[in-house]
């Protein structure tokens, strides 16, 4: 197997991080008196074509969520959280249409700079002036495609917090991570680099996303049991870089392929708080279903 440079640094560092535990794929469990708010999320990412198209899928959407959808609520752990997260162009007229039933708008990128010559790029001032409320920061397809490293995702996730925003924070492993057993090694890592100087206090605006990238589309899934015990991981984590009330109090989201038929499973698990969706919010039928999950038995 031929392996990039930057995935043997992985493993090679991988150890040399303090809170990288022995026995890996070992289950951890976390003690489960915190109650989280669920959150659940949809990425259009560049979809739809047209505005006309953008405001119909809101619409659709806003005739189909429940009572129980409502704004950011820590005192209601029961209400869930709706976000979704148009392309630029169309967050004014989505926000229009969906803010009444208490859905939250979020930006899918920003820039860390306030001003500049940075052409095709938008400020953390410009997306929360339209009236976002959140930015996905480290989206696997950022990383990928875009060239997004931890240093650029870290100064992304401080200037959201700087500026009064919430961040969704999105970490996973590729296939060939997967398959080399270091998933852990890897989120513990995206996590620590992209969470420096971000302090316990501002941890209350953050809610991460794990994404096993090879779950994406590819037609491959990431069983709910197998999703939940990364989360427990990743409260590990969150324990030896902050401590345990950061630890249970932060919310984590699942995003590989969430469809209507799979949700109501991975909402049952214990340390999954949500789901960042992608496909499946570009149809109101099948993203209402996801809002309103049913937990099984």
């Amino acid at each position: 197997m031929k392996l990039s440079a930057a995935l043997l640094f992985t493993i090679s560092c991988a150890n040399a991080f303090s809170f990288t535990p022995n026995g890996l794929g070992r289950a951890f469990t976390t003690k489960l008196d915190a109650k989280r708010q669920p959150i659940m999320a949809g990425n259009w990412k560049m979809n739809p074509n047209t505005e006309e198209e953008a405001i119909s899928l809101a619409a659709g959407l806003t005739k189909l969520v429940g009572e129980e959808t409502c704004p950011m609520d820590e005192d209601n752990e029961f209400c869930t959280e709706v976000v979704i997260f148009p392309p630029h162009p169309f967050i004014t007229k989505v926000k229009e249409e969906v803010e009444e039933i208490g859905i939250t708008v979020g930006a899918q990128a920003v820039f860390f700079e306030d001003k500049g010559a940075y052409t095709g790029s938008v400020s953390t001032s410009m997306v929360k002036s339209i009236g976002c409320e959140y930015v996905l920061c480290g989206h696997s397809e950022r990383r990928t495609l875009f060239n997004d490293d931890d240093e650029a995702i870290n100064r992304k996730v401080k200037k959201v917090l700087g500026d009064g925003m919430r961040v969704v924070l999105c970490i996973g492993e590729s296939k060939e991570e997967y398959d080399l057993n270091i998933k852990n090694e890897v989120c513990a890592m995206q996590l620590s680099k992209d969470l420096v100087g971000v302090t316990k206090e501002q941890m209350a605006d953050v809610v991460i996303a794990y994404e096993p990238v090879w779950a994406i589309g590819t037609g491959l899934v990431c069983g709910a049991e197998a999703a939940n015990e990364v989360h427990a991981y990743l409260r590990e984590v969150l324990t030896r870089l902050y401590d345990e009330e950061v630890a249970q109090s932060t919310r984590i989201q699942y995003g590989g392929s969430v469809t209507p038929d799979s949700v109501d499973e991975l909402m049952s698990q214990p340390e999954i708080d949500g789901c960042l969706v992608g496909g499946a919010s570009l149809d109101a039928e099948k993203f209402g279903r996801i809002i309103n999950f049913q937990k099984t038995e």
